[in-house]
């Protein structure tokens, strides 16, 4: 076993948490004076956006490990340990998603409309209980699969206490069996899958796409959870981008690991805006009006256009573009802002889904300064959490991790 370096992306610095902490610090501070203002459904709506990106780019992430382990890619080196390092916001994700209820009001607008025989589904007590529950399923066996992962990287000499001697504790139980352990990972790892497209699913179908109550579309779905990886991988490479700029060749990541999930990205952009299209298309050519008024909110109205346009741009022509040039997967820097450009376009996107649902002035676009800072108050979060979970496991983000 190798020597653990000392540099991680743990380590990147007192600056870093300082700039982190300020940032969810300012993001709290803007969403609690949003709900106490004069629009405080601006507020509670850019909370929903915000908490749908960031848990999907937590859950999409962690996926990437679990898909790796089932299809025995021999690749992904530290990529799959950086992936499990979003896990640590996943605690978070659920008290967020609690939180919820304090905006009811203005976080479900079908509250206030006729359901025409749909409050059987769409009532508060069954919505909050079979989404906490799928969530819980979620990431309890997201966990269950971490734990055996993490047995494969642990360094037995370091010191172990809270969920580090809990995992080791879990190594020694198994007597290092390496065998029995991938086993486990394995089961875990195809349940994690499961329950994401079918969790995904639901959310997408219960935070988003009820909020207008009277459209249904059953590809919303898999729309949902091929966007939440697509987004996970691109927040992904951002980390694995960073490691390699802090630690260089230390970081164990080389440039053909880098061109390889720059291919995986490239095809989920390009799933991502055939799930785009072909919803789109089949509303087209029914030409239902039940279905139509939906995407003629939101693509011929403005100021919608202009946001679908932008979201097209920044989510699917921009990186089909530049990605098609194999040269650039394998530069670190250029990946980073193109991936956190493409995550830009995603946060759009869900402005995009909600905000005719939720917009009282359809002449003005939901967006300013409040929502940009709440953005990044999550971002905050989000870089504390998986700093946090890195801190803990260093062996994720190092050369020296077991395999």
């Amino acid at each position: 076993m190798s020597e653990t370096p000392k540099k991680s992306v743990a380590g990147s610095g007192k600056a870093a948490v300082f700039v982190s902490i300020a940032l969810s610090t300012v993001g709290i501070v803007v969403f609690l004076a949003g709900t106490l203002g004069e629009h405080p459904e601006r507020a509670w709506q850019a909370y929903l956006i915000n908490f749908l990106l960031w848990s999907g780019i937590a859950q999409g992430a962690v996926l990437f490990s679990a898909v790796m382990h089932m299809t025995k890619a021999r690749w992904t080196g530290p990529l799959s340990g950086l992936s499990m390092a979003f896990a640590g916001f996943f605690p978070l994700s659920f008290v967020l998603f609690l939180v919820l209820f304090i905006g009811k009001s203005y976080v479900f607008p079908w509250l206030h409309e006729d359901l025409h025989g749909k409050e059987v589904w769409l009532n508060l007590p069954f919505l909050f209980t079979r989404d906490g529950v799928g969530l819980l399923i979620l990431y309890g066996i997201g966990f269950n699969y971490l734990y055996y992962a993490l047995q494969l990287k642990i360094d037995p000499n370091q010191p172990s206490s809270g969920l580090r001697a809990l995992v080791y504790k879990g190594w020694k139980r198994n007597n290092h069996n390496t065998g029995l352990i991938q086993r486990q990972m394995t089961i875990w790892g195809g349940l994690y899958i499961l329950a994401f497209t079918l969790v995904l699913s639901l959310i997408g179908f219960d935070l988003v796409m009820a909020a207008d109550p009277h459209w249904i579309s059953t590809l919303f779905g898999g729309y949902t959870f091929v966007k939440a990886f697509y987004s996970g991988l691109g927040a992904l490479i951002i980390l694995a981008g960073l490691s390699r700029l802090r630690n260089g060749e230390a970081s164990g990541l080389t440039r053909n690991q880098f061109h390889d999930i720059g291919k995986l990205f490239f095809a989920f952009c390009l799933l991502w805006a055939d799930f785009f299209y072909v919803q789109l298309i089949v509303i087209w050519y029914g030409n239902i009006p039940e279905e139509t008024h939906y995407v003629i909110a939101r693509t011929v109205t403005q100021p919608w256009r202009s946001l679908a346009w932008t979201v097209f741009g920044l989510s699917f022509i921009l990186p089909f573009i530049i990605l098609i040039n194999k040269k650039i997967k394998t530069v670190p820097v250029a990946m980073i802002v193109l991936c956190a450009i493409t995550i830009i376009g995603i946060w759009l996107e869900h402005l995009l889904l909600l905000g005719p649902a939720f917009s009282h002035e359809p002449a003005s676009l939901p967006l300013g300064l409040p929502e940009v800072l709440i953005f990044l108050g999550f971002l905050g979060l989000m870089v504390i959490s998986v700093r946090r979970f890195i801190r803990t496991f260093p062996e994720t983000a190092a050369v020296a991790a077991r395999s």
